[in-house]
Protein backbone atom coordinates (compact mmCIF):
# COMPACT_ATOMS: atom_id res chain seq x y z
CA UNK A 1 0.00 0.00 0.00
CA UNK A 2 2.86 2.33 -0.81
CA UNK A 3 2.21 6.12 -1.62
CA UNK A 4 2.54 7.47 -5.22
CA UNK A 5 4.99 10.24 -3.14
CA UNK A 6 7.35 7.20 -1.49
CA UNK A 7 8.11 4.98 -4.60
CA UNK A 8 11.14 7.43 -5.60
CA UNK A 9 12.53 7.21 -2.04
CA UNK A 10 14.75 4.27 -2.69
CA UNK A 11 16.24 1.85 -0.06
CA UNK A 12 19.07 3.54 1.81
CA UNK A 13 18.58 6.82 -0.18
CA UNK A 14 19.11 9.26 2.76
CA UNK A 15 16.09 11.51 2.61
CA UNK A 16 16.16 14.80 4.27
CA UNK A 17 14.79 18.57 3.88
CA UNK A 18 10.94 18.49 2.20
CA UNK A 19 11.11 15.04 1.40
CA UNK A 20 11.44 13.64 5.24
CA UNK A 21 8.40 15.74 5.89
CA UNK A 22 6.17 14.65 3.42
CA UNK A 23 6.88 10.95 4.19
CA UNK A 24 6.52 11.64 8.31
CA UNK A 25 3.12 13.14 7.43
CA UNK A 26 2.71 10.68 5.14
CA UNK A 27 3.76 7.92 7.52
CA UNK A 28 1.69 9.53 10.05
CA UNK A 29 -1.56 9.65 8.91
CA UNK A 30 -1.49 6.23 7.77
CA UNK A 31 -0.17 5.10 11.41
CA UNK A 32 -3.24 7.18 13.01
CA UNK A 33 -5.28 5.57 10.28
CA UNK A 34 -4.63 2.03 12.28
CA UNK A 35 -1.33 0.40 10.25
CA UNK A 36 1.68 -0.65 11.70
CA UNK A 37 5.18 0.42 12.33
CA UNK A 38 6.11 -3.22 10.98
CA UNK A 39 4.13 -3.03 7.69
CA UNK A 40 4.90 0.75 7.27
CA UNK A 41 8.42 -0.01 7.31
CA UNK A 42 8.23 -2.62 4.49
CA UNK A 43 5.85 -0.41 2.59
CA UNK A 44 8.04 2.05 1.82
CA UNK A 45 11.56 -0.55 1.95
CA UNK A 46 12.92 0.67 4.98
CA UNK A 47 13.96 0.20 8.50
CA UNK A 48 11.52 -0.25 11.62
CA UNK A 49 13.96 1.98 13.63
CA UNK A 50 13.68 4.44 10.46
CA UNK A 51 9.71 4.29 10.88
CA UNK A 52 9.97 4.45 14.45
CA UNK A 53 11.82 7.70 14.85
CA UNK A 54 10.53 9.78 11.68
CA UNK A 55 7.11 8.63 13.35
CA UNK A 56 8.32 10.27 17.07
CA UNK A 57 9.96 12.95 15.41
CA UNK A 58 6.57 13.99 13.49
CA UNK A 59 4.37 13.86 16.99
CA UNK A 60 2.47 10.67 16.87
CA UNK A 61 1.30 9.08 19.95
CA UNK A 62 2.91 5.88 19.32
CA UNK A 63 0.36 2.75 20.64
CA UNK A 64 1.88 0.76 23.02
CA UNK A 65 2.33 -3.20 22.51
CA UNK A 66 -0.43 -5.60 22.15
CA UNK A 67 -0.93 -9.14 23.01
CA UNK A 68 -1.76 -10.60 26.00
CA UNK A 69 0.40 -10.32 29.20
CA UNK A 70 1.64 -13.68 29.93
CA UNK A 71 2.28 -12.51 33.26
CA UNK A 72 -1.18 -11.46 34.62
CA UNK A 73 -2.83 -12.88 37.02
CA UNK A 74 -5.82 -14.88 36.28
CA UNK A 75 -9.17 -14.72 37.72
CA UNK A 76 -10.64 -17.14 40.16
Amino acid sequence: MAEAGTADLGKGKRITGGDRSSLADDLRKRYDGGESIRSLATSTSRSYGFVHRLLSESGATLRSRGGANRNGKKKA
